[in-house]
């Protein structure tokens, strides 16, 4: 299950979302800084903060077709997944929030990540103002819940630590594994938009 990470352009397809005249209106409370490393358990995960020694890991991830097929145009080169592995780490030193690694506690294996982040992608103020949540997971863990179970652990973290009015995502219309997990979060599709050639919904959940 995954949520696409690319940056898009406004577009909205008349009739098919409800007008929000109040959309980029909420409140720009500013999220609490968080210095501390964090962990978050579940029955069966862990969600930690990147590590320079997760680079094998999430670049098994990063080659997976299945897991990124939505999110990128092709698997991501150890180079590719460096590089995105600081800018999380990144997310952390300079916001005070991130993406977290997901583990498996049964096997310590790193199988997704999940969090919030701010790409600046470019997409207005009823997307770029409020933070926005992603995730991936692992296509040897699919079907298992493990996408709703981290997704849930991490909101619940965020709600409790910075109380955020708006989170919102993107995610591949075609998708509909990670639109039924967006669904079961509370996030609720309010447009469309065009990321080269590709249509993604555009969601939100208001706290």
């Amino acid at each position: 299950m995954r949520s696409g990470l690319v940056p898009v352009r406004c577009g909205r397809q008349e009739g098919l979302y409800p007008q929000r005249p109040d959309l980029g209106r909420l409140p720009r409370r500013k999220l609490r800084r968080v210095s501390a490393r964090v962990v978050i358990e579940t029955e069966r995960l862990r969600l930690r903060q990147h590590r320079v020694d997760d680079l094998d890991a999430c670049a098994i991830l990063g080659r997976d077709p299945v897991a990124v097929e939505s999110i990128y145009k092709a698997p991501l080169s150890r180079e590719d997944v460096w590089h995105r592995l600081q800018r999380f780490a990144g997310h952390w030193a300079l916001l005070g929030y991130g993406l977290f690694v997901v583990e498996e506690k049964a096997t310590g294996k790193v199988i997704g990540e999940v969090g919030l982040a701010d790409f600046k992608r470019g997409l207005g103020e009823d997307f770029d103002g409020p933070p926005e949540f992603a995730w991936v997971m692992s296509s040897e863990v699919h079907g298992q819940g493990y996408a709703s179970e981290a997704a849930k652990a991490a909101l619940g973290w965020i709600e409790a630590q910075m109380a955020p009015p708006r989170v919102v995502c993107i995610i591949d219309p075609e998708n509909t594994a990670s639109l039924r997990v967006a669904e079961k979060l509370g996030f609720r599709a309010y447009g469309s938009a065009e990321y080269k050639g590709k249509t993604v919904t555009k969601l939100e959940r208001l706290a």
